[in-house]
């Protein structure tokens, strides 16, 4: 079988990767209430569109089906973390990656689809990042690995799940990820020239999210 006829299977390099149907269901299965489930599968979603837009450039270098899993399934930690009150604690929200990681193993997807989880936030935590900022995580590094995982973790930069929803322009992430120093904004600006920039308006005026 060929890698894109596997891939129009939805087949990934020996496994089935979960049909969008399959991965709202998981998103509605743990979503502790329709608020949460819309704040955080409408994200993955969008992010999943956003990557959609960018692999258009991309030819036939990444798995396709795979960025679109991994899109849709990289904020499924964040469930648990929601407190009674339906906000999500910002002292512990680090660990979202982890904790979506950790769920989706326990239900038996391989590593490759449970590291969109855990590789995703910001430009890369390294292990350096993890003791020097005393993270709560284990302490290991949390690089994205993979182009598949890379171009998820850039995508997922480009909206943000704060109250109400925003998408970020290139330039507007670029600033806000400064505050981390100039080796995350390299970072993204290497992540910048691998991928391109999305057009974001038609998104943010179908979504009614604030363009930033």
């Amino acid at each position: 079988m060929s890698r894109s006829h596997a891939r129009h299977l939805g087949v990934s390099r020996g496994f089935r990767v979960p049909t969008d149907r399959q991965i709202r269901a998981l998103h509605e299965r743990y979503a502790p209430s329709s608020a949460a489930f819309e704040r955080v599968y409408i994200h993955c979603e969008i992010v999943c569109r956003i990557a959609e837009q960018l692999m258009e450039s991309l030819a036939d270098t990444v798995d396709v089906e795979l960025v679109r899993a991994g899109s849709l399934l990289h904020d499924i930690g964040v469930y648990p973390l929601f407190d009674p009150r339906g906000t999500l604690p910002e002292a512990t929200y680090i660990r979202h990656g982890v904790i979506g990681h950790e769920l989706l193993r326990g239900l038996g997807y391989p590593e490759r689809l449970c590291r969109f989880c855990s590789r995703h936030t910001g430009v890369g935590l390294s292990r350096a990042d993890v003791e020097r900022q005393r993270l709560p995580l284990p302490v290991r590094d949390y690089s994205a690995g993979s182009d598949e995982e890379r171009l998820v973790m850039y995508a997922d930069k480009f909206h943000s799940k704060t109250t109400p929803p925003a998408f970020l322009t290139a330039s507007a992430y670029a600033s806000a990820v400064g505050r981390f120093g100039a080796d995350k904004v390299s970072r993204f600006d290497a992540l910048r020239r691998s991928f391109g920039e999305p057009d974001l308006a038609p998104l943010a005026g179908e979504y009614g999210h604030a363009l930033i």
